[in-house]
């Protein structure tokens, strides 16, 4: 979620005024300037008029959106070379999960176990017969696919039930209609200069008000998606007990994962709080995997 300083996750504010500062042809000119004002014959008058003219041109352009883009860019990839210079690794699976609060993490737990449980009665049922090798080597993938799926919106939940918590919808629409009045005000005084002012500081109200909004709707729609997926995921795992035809069950999880695109659009709103999106780009094993088997015990 944004407040209207930066783009979220950018390099900030504090960045873009230090690199508009040190831009080569503003140190010229404003260092220049500097010199004469204080060695003219008023500089009490002239360096208050050019540090005032500088503070205008270092908020015009950390304003500019093509300059933070531009900004932005720099700081990510001086980011990505500390990471490799470092040998910083992603988060892995484990990681992920120790994040999860304790109730997230039994939900995914008892959906993982109930994927295992089904694995065995097929298992059995099958007798590791015919194509029982083919369709253990579709429905693991597969359901690793789901499962990461269902993780990854499990942890969008948990980072907006945060948010949410740590905001307050009627404290941020009693600002904003206070400022909207103290605005109101200064224009019946004819006071140009502080109605402007809160001009910014409105918008920035509006721009709360709106991501609070967004984020409610996206958590009623995360707590509805990630029921659907759930249910999903256990017809897909029960179907390798009834049915053997691996096309079948690959044909029903790229039915699942074509459903879901509404979901990742969601994920994506909210990839400011989660950070998780581009740290794991593809499914992890989770049903085969040894870790998650030992905390399991």
């Amino acid at each position: 979620m944004t407040d209207g300083g930066s783009k979220p996750g950018g390099a900030g504010l504090a960045r873009y005024l230090r690199e508009a500062f040190l831009f080569r042809w503003n140190l010229l000119l404003f260092l220049g300037s500097a010199a004469a004002a204080a060695i003219g014959p008023f500089p009490d008058v002239f360096l208050p008029l050019t540090l005032a003219v500088e503070l205008l041109y270092l908020g015009g352009l950390a304003a500019i959106p093509r300059f933070r883009a531009a900004i932005d860019a720099r700081a990510h990839a001086e980011q990505k070379g500390r990471d490799e210079a470092g040998g910083a690794s992603r988060p892995n699976l484990s990681d992920i999960l120790r994040g999860l609060d304790p109730p997230a993490r039994q939900r995914f737990d008892r959906l993982r176990a109930r994927c295992l449980e089904m694995q065995r009665i097929a298992h059995g049922v099958s007798g590791q017969a015919g194509d029982a090798g083919r369709t253990d080597e579709i429905r693991t993938p597969a359901l690793d696919r789901l499962l990461w799926a269902f993780l990854r919106i499990l942890y969008s939940q948990q980072a907006l039930q945060r948010f949410l918590g740590a905001t307050d919808e009627k404290e941020i629409r009693r600002g904003l209609a206070e400022l909207k009045a103290r605005q109101a005000q200064a224009r019946e005084r004819g006071d140009e200069r502080i109605a402007r002012s809160l001009t910014d500081s409105i918008a920035t109200g509006e721009l709360r008000l709106e991501n609070h909004g967004k984020a409610a709707s996206n958590a009623e729609f995360v707590a509805v998606e990630l029921d659907r997926v759930e249910g999903k995921i256990q017809a897909v795992a029960e179907m390798a007990v009834s049915h053997q035809d691996p096309d079948l069950i690959s044909s029903q999880v790229d039915s699942v994962a074509a459903s879901m695109a509404h979901t990742e659009q969601a994920i994506r709103e909210i990839n400011q709080i989660t950070g998780l999106e581009n740290q794991l780009a593809e499914a992890p094993a989770i049903l085969n995997n040894a870790d998650l088997e030992r905390q399991a015990r």
